[in-house]
């Protein structure tokens, strides 16, 4: 079903990703998959690995995942019952540092380093937002773009002013730039950036392998932009440890499952903030 007044080829890949991302960004998945590392659990067993989910959270997560194709439920006996990463589910993971190096140079945090999986989570609400994906889209491809034209390519079946709350948020974000009212829109260095993790959930979401990312129509050929201006990440829920972040976004880094459960991350020199940021 066409979305957007894109190319079909255009509308079906961001359509995928959107899809992609609503997968993982509901509050806790990526941390279950990360701990469905290894052997099948049993229920009580994922749980006692997850015990920062009340009572009664971790079914419906795990229907939900197991629905998207990224967890398995194997059912041996009527009371022995485990659950697993399928391949689907495994061959996503690699987004992950890509995510974090992202992370670690356009969000800052005014009081700690954030663990890497509180970076993931914040980083995918900011790319959930409604209509985000297609706006990045055009953006990259056009560049300079006025509200009215962004308007008529993201939402054409919509009165055109409907854009600007979303518009705004991005902006309040710091993925999309503008000099002002009645100016053009623009990526911002942090939305620029975002390359190499939208061209790979691209990829996956298409079953492609991921290394075809750096090949990726708009995605796979970054633009030099202007300096990024830092904002505010949300605040840290929860003080899990993380992983190193991967230090280069061109290809995929060597990354194991566990390394999110257990290194910490490296603290960073904090900087001027502008006041705002995301929020979620």
């Amino acid at each position: 079903m066409t979305i957007t007044a894109l190319p079909p080829d255009t509308d079906a890949d961001i359509s995928r990703v959107t899809e992609a991302l609503a997968m993982i960004t509901p509050r806790w998945n990526v941390r279950i998959l990360l701990a469905l590392s290894g052997s099948p659990l049993r229920y009580s067993e994922l749980a006692a690995k997850v015990p920062w989910l009340q009572s009664g959270q971790l079914h419906p997560k795990l229907k939900s995942l197991c629905d998207a194709g990224l967890v398995e439920r194997t059912e041996h006996t009527t009371r022995h019952v485990t659950y697993g990463r399928t391949e689907r589910g495994a061959a996503l993971l690699p987004v992950l540092p890509l995510i974090v190096t992202w992370a670690e140079k356009h969000l800052e945090n005014v009081d700690r380093p954030l663990p890497a999986i509180e970076q993931i989570e914040d980083s995918l609400t900011l790319l959930t937002r409604r209509h985000a994906a297609a706006i990045l889209w055009v953006l990259k491809s056009r560049q300079d773009v006025s509200g009215r034209a962004l308007a008529r390519i993201v939402m054409p079946a919509q009165d055109w002013t409907n854009v600007y709350p979303p518009l705004r948020q991005l902006v309040s974000d710091g993925l999309v730039d503008t000099d002002g009212v009645g100016q053009p829109y623009r990526l911002s260095a942090a939305g620029d950036g975002l390359g190499p993790v939208l061209g790979t959930l691209s990829a996956w979401s298409a079953g492609k392998s991921l290394d075809q990312a750096a090949g990726h129509p708009v995605w796979g050929h970054p633009q030099t932009r202007p300096a990024p201006k830092q904002w505010t990440s949300s605040q840290p829920r929860s003080a899990l440890t993380a992983l190193p972040a991967a230090r280069t976004v061109l290809s995929l880094p060597a990354w194991h499952n566990g390394d999110l459960f257990s290194h910490a991350t490296a603290a960073r020199p904090k900087a001027a903030i502008p006041a705002g940021g995301p929020r979620r």
